[in-house]
């Protein structure tokens, strides 16, 4: 197997500041603000986030993770024994400008499945998407409102986010199998 470093720690770093910039800079504050992870590198990136927002605002935003196992069209297929992880919304999501988080968008599937959750929640104002990697190669009509970086790779590649939360480091790599 081939790999290659498309991000290292400190692009990644940049990219998330970034990206914190840009959602208080759109939503004009934190006031009606909450930020919510997907499982499971999404979560990583929403506390990430929600820590760089906070610096700058001086202000809490409400953060959850979120499990869209079950909501997945797919999981079937994926698992007869999915690993259904644990949801965390403390907060009422009616009328607030949720900012879905994941490491790396590609299908859409996955944000379908998470707007699909956060509805039966309740109803946000708005549903905005944040992403680390997007990798192209939608099926279904759904763009991320703030990207970090924009790849193309083949179907044959996979594009793993790998973060210190879960080993040594942080990068955006691609595997070629």
């Amino acid at each position: 197997m081939f790999s290659r470093i498309v991000m290292n720690s400190a692009a990644i770093e940049r990219s998330i500041e970034r990206l914190a910039m840009e959602i208080l800079e759109r939503n004009q504050g934190v006031e009606n603000l909450a930020i919510v992870g997907i499982h499971t590198g999404g979560v990583f990136m929403a506390a990430r986030l929600h820590e760089k927002i906070t610096a700058h605002e001086d202000n809490e935003v409400p953060t959850a993770s979120l499990d869209i196992t079950l909501y997945r069209d797919d999981w079937s297929l994926i698992s007869q024994n999915p690993i259904v992880r644990k949801t965390n919304i403390e907060f009422s999501v009616e009328d607030k400008d949720v900012v879905l988080v994941d490491d790396v968008i590609f299908t859409g599937r996955t944000i379908r499945a998470a707007m699909d959750a956060i509805m039966d929640y309740g109803r946000p104002r708005s549903i905005q998407l944040a992403v680390l990697v997007d990798r192209q190669g939608r099926e279904l009509p759904i763009q991320p409102d703030y990207t970090g970086v924009c790849i193309r790779a083949d179907a044959s590649e996979r594009v793993d986010v790998l973060l210190s939360e879960e080993r040594k480091g942080d990068e955006v790599v691609i595997d070629k199998k």
